[in-house]
């Protein structure tokens, strides 16, 4: 039925000037500017109620006269509109059309359709109404069924259950329209048998095994539509046929199990896709039908166990090749979205049989090697499923292919095959061993993956503990420090190797099997080893950890029972099962550092004096540790980027979110990197806003976006890069040039929007931009083939988007080149920012003023990491939007190691003609690269402005004459 619901009118018009409506009701009574009239009049909010008691009345004088059967329509439409949007005209509107003789089908199967459709949407929202709507009949709905109009019957079809039908009528409808000569409506009756099997309303067995035998015959059927259809409804009354005879539980299950297997061939990718996707909601099946559906060659297990009935001869080869590597075929198939749902319906069968688990592993260890990621990475989640349910059982001969994936391009796939590491248990130490090294090898690659890396190295580790013991030696030797008495930090190997060893004890094996420098080296990297196990335990139960274990020659053995951890988490102390021996933790207190290190003193600790001298030195080097996180992240954030192009927009912004997470950990006031830690969050933001404006451009939304979002969210982001490129100091020539690829970007992007004005402003910018990057490149930059391609046609790109009607594929392909860079920041980055605040100023407590004359407002200002040749302006605005602008002076304050603080009393001349009112202060900079002629403020800046503080509100009030 069609859509009641149009936009709001703009008109602030209440009335229908002498409603000139006709009184006698012809044909043409209702004209189609009157019809337009009456609707904006409903949706205006501010239509009085006597104005819409009139077009009521006038509405209803057409339904009863016209016999028109448009005017009809957009009457019953006008009438649907007022009742949804005018609560108190429901009732009346309802009762006008039901009373109506157009709740028949005698004029138009049509008209009777949607004056029951108005109806129904009433009764919907008020339950009074509902009897009135039974009163109809189900024999009306089956009536207008019958009709002749093929869209009626599809929509009641589609709609049955708000029609309160019996069951058994609803069923024998859906079973007659399988048969109807229309696809559409066969498919439209089988969707609603699918529904109905839900409802539980059927219990009669031999009514669902009528329903469950119609759909297995359109199983067959000429359109692929209705035999996907027909899966769905063969599994859906399938399940109830199994669930209705418990005694025959297994043979009925078996059963649809082979039928669903039967469409597994089917020339439909459609059809193929819903068979897997149906196979997964099966709950029991023989074993050895499972097991025919991995093996193309029918099995002599199926002959002997006759487990596909009592049929044989011909009927017995039909049903056995039809399930013969069913699943099989599935994982070989040509379309990725069918070897996805195959993976997908394995993660639920593996749990009806081990023999077929195992089968089922090996077939795996190929899909991991598919040419598409989403399959690979189903492949892994059905993986994580198998040892989830404690039915992984990997040899020697999957760990080749199964850790594979470690080096995968994709961090998706590295993810989540770290997350299957951290549940499985392997058998032998040559597995283990070839498992330590390919984590060792993935956290060295992959620099970014180092927290995952290191959560998936303890849990490994904690599962095989004994195997841990046995290689600690080797770990010792490659962890020694130097001659020098210092821990090689920037080796990731020699972390990771800390983690793995530090993990041995939790599985329950005896501490003293693990030397106690070991933990002792493991307090030096205490940030950076918490941060990677928070889904275990807090930093402060880990330092606890550490330091018992670091100065204890080894802890008493307790024999750690099925499901018990050696350590309990989570609390302040650890005790063990012994009475006579309680270990408090309470006596290493922890101080916290700048850097975000910790430096523990254990009393009475027998480790020489040298490892203090260690611990110190090495919390010099913390900040350099913050720096590797920061490089870490920002590598990260560029793997991003084709989950941004393919228009995966939720899973980026989740992913940026856990970084910025991460980065919460760090304290920006106590972390001496500052600037880098800011950079790194102002740059998150930039990707988040950049990846939400592309999204707008995919294919299947770039004719339906809303103009005001993505005008919004441009906005957003020009402000964000504006600040990137001025708010520091100190950015190498490689992270100048991507912040001014992400502004080439952001241009062509708007150039790119066809609704976009001011082409020419943009186009200015565009070119600046690119001036300064030809700058750059000329001091031995090197650029990407995104700049090299925008430099090269940067005269076509003026020409193109100079016309009229500019031909949008030269900046499609100049955008598909792009992609985010990684580089480095160091350092010595400075963030530019400033503090404002107006002493002694608050709603209570406001600064008075005369209407008419200047105000002073003092203003305490500090600025950081300003250049004195930086213009400052004090933005001042008011309420009503109204702004004035104060030059800063930066020659009359001194600088002091970077600092400038001093008083300025800001005047304001604009006093309003009010009893109080509020002024917002924030301060900019200029920003000398942007258009001096986009800002036109008289007195004001000439370029835009970077804001480089919060606003602060200021409280004013008059003076009281008296």
């Amino acid at each position: 039925m069609e859509d009641h619901h149009g936009s709001t009118s703009t008109s602030t018009s209440t009335a229908i000037p002498s409603l000139h409506l006709a009184t006698s009701f012809g044909d043409e009574a209702l004209s189609s500017q009157t019809l337009a009239r009456i609707r904006a009049l409903i949706l205006n909010p501010s239509t009085p109620d006597s104005t819409l008691s009139s077009i009521f009345q006038t509405l209803t004088r057409s339904l009863e006269l016209t016999r028109n059967s448009v005017v009809l329509h957009h009457t019953l439409k006008l009438l649907s509109d007022l009742s949804s949007h005018r609560a108190q005209f429901s009732r009346l509107v309802f009762d006008s059309v039901r009373a109506n003789s157009l709740l028949s089908s005698a004029l138009s199967t049509r008209l009777a359709a949607q004056a029951l459709d108005v109806v129904v949407s009433i009764a919907e929202r008020d339950p009074a109404s509902v009897p009135a709507v039974d009163d109809l009949g189900d024999g009306f709905f089956a009536s207008l069924c019958f009709g002749p109009s093929l869209s009626v019957r599809l929509w009641l079809l589609r709609n049955a259950e708000r029609f309160r039908l019996r069951s058994y009528l609803s069923i024998t409808l859906f079973l007659g329209f399988t048969k109807d000569p229309y696809p559409c409506v066969r498919k439209a009756a089988l969707d609603g048998l699918v529904r109905l099997s839900g409802s539980n309303a059927i219990e009669d067995e031999d009514m669902i095994r009528g329903c469950y035998y119609r759909a297995v015959e359109l199983l067959r059927d000429m359109e692929d539509t209705v035999r996907s259809a027909a899966v769905r409804a063969v599994c859906a009354w399938g399940l109830v046929l199994v669930a209705t005879n418990p005694e025959t539980r297994i043979q009925f299950s078996d059963e649809v199990f082979v039928k669903l297997c039967s469409m597994a061939r089917d020339m439909s990718v459609e059809v193929r896709v819903e068979a897997f996707s149906a196979l997964r909601k099966i709950e029991v099946v023989s074993e050895d039908i499972l097991l025919q559906t991995l093996s193309k060659r029918v099995l002599g297990i199926v002959k002997e166990k006759k487990s596909l009935g009592q049929c044989c001869g011909e009927q017995f080869e039909i049903l056995a090749s039809s399930v013969a590597g069913a699943l099989l075929h599935g994982l070989e198939d040509e379309f990725f979205e069918v070897r996805k749902t195959a993976c997908h319906s394995l993660s639920t069968l593996i749990v009806l049989s081990t023999d077929f688990a195992l089968e089922a592993l090996n077939l795996l260890m190929d899909i991991l090697n598919d040419d598409t990621v989403i399959v690979r990475l189903q492949a892994l989640e059905t993986v994580h499923c198998m040892a989830t349910c404690d039915c992984l059982k990997l040899q020697e001969k999957h760990m080749h292919l199964f850790l594979g994936p470690l080096v995968d391009k994709d961090f998706s796939i590295r993810c989540a095959t770290r997350k299957i590491l951290k549940l499985v248990k392997l058998s032998g130490f040559k597995l283990f061993n070839l498992t330590v090294d390919a984590l060792l090898d993935n956290v060295a690659r992959y620099p970014e993956d180092e927290f995952d890396s290191f959560s998936a190295l303890f849990h490994f580790g904690r599962n095989h503990g004994k195997f841990v013991v046995c290689i600690v030696e080797d770990i010792s030797q490659q962890i020694e420090p130097t001659h020098e008495g210092k821990l090689d930090f920037d080796n990731v190997r020699v972390a990771a190797l800390l983690v793995l060893a530090i993990s041995a004890p939790l599985s329950g094996e005896n501490a003293s099997k693990i030397p106690p420098t070991i933990f002792s080296y493991a307090v030096t990297l205490l940030g950076r080893i918490s941060n990677a196990l928070t889904d275990v335990m807090s930093q402060s139960d880990l330092l606890d950890y550490l330091s018992q274990c670091s100065r204890s020659t080894g802890l008493p053995v307790v024999e750690v029972k099925e499901g018990e951890q050696r350590f309990p988490l989570g609390k302040g102390n650890i005790q063990d099962t012994s009475n006579d021996d309680i270990i408090d933790f309470a006596a290493a207190p922890l101080q916290q550092k700048i850097d975000g290190t910790s430096e523990t003193q254990f009393p009475d600790m027998d480790e020489p004096r040298k490892l203090e001298t260690s611990l110190l030195d090495h919390k010099l080097e913390a900040q350099d540790e913050v720096i590797k996180t920061m490089n870490a992240i920002i590598a990260r954030v560029k793997d991003l980027w084709p989950l941004v192009q393919s228009g995966d927009v939720h899973e980026v912004l989740r992913m940026l979110r856990s970084c910025r997470e991460e980065l919460a950990t760090f304290d920006l006031n106590s972390i001496a990197p500052a600037g880098v830690l800011a950079f790194t969050l102002q740059y998150l933001q930039t990707i988040k806003l950049l990846s939400k404006v592309w999204s707008h451009f995919l294919a299947s939304k770039f004719l339906a976006y809303r103009m005001g979002t993505l005008d919004l969210l441009f906005g957003k982001l020009d402000k964000r890069l504006r600040e990137l490129r001025v708010t520091f100091i100190g950015l190498s020539k490689e992270a100048e040039l991507h912040v001014l690829e992400l502004v080439l970007v952001t241009y062509i992007l708007r150039l790119l929007k066809v609704e976009t004005c001011c082409k020419h402003a943009t186009l200015r910018k565009l070119s600046g931009t690119i001036s300064r990057m030809e700058s750059l490149l000329k001091r031995g930059v090197q650029p990407s083939n995104f700049v090299i391609e925008v430099v090269k046609f940067s005269a076509e790109i003026q020409t193109s988007a100079s016309e009229d009607s500019c031909d949008p594929y030269l900046f499609k392909r100049l955008l598909a080149m792009f992609c985010l860079k990684e580089f480095l920041v160091c350092g010595r980055l400075k963030y530019v920012k400033a503090e404002l605040d107006v002493p002694n100023n608050e709603s209570e407590n406001p600064i008075h003023f005369v209407s008419g004359l200047p105000v002073g407002i003092t203003c305490q200002i500090t600025l950081c990491n300003i250049l004195v040749e930086t213009r400052l302006w004090l933005k001042m605005t008011m309420d009503d939007g109204s702004t004035q602008f104060l030059f800063l002076d930066l020659s009359l304050s001194k600088d002091c190691n970077g600092y400038r603080r001093f008083s300025f009393v800001a005047p304001f001349y604009r006093t309003p003609k009010a009893v109080c009112f509020t002024i917002r202060l924030c301060i900019g900079m200029e920003c000398p690269f942007e258009d001096a002629h986009s800002v036109k403020h008289c007195g004001g800046p000439k370029h835009e402005l970077a804001y480089l503080c919060k606003e602060r509100e200021v409280f004013l009030s008059m003076i009281c004459k008296g």
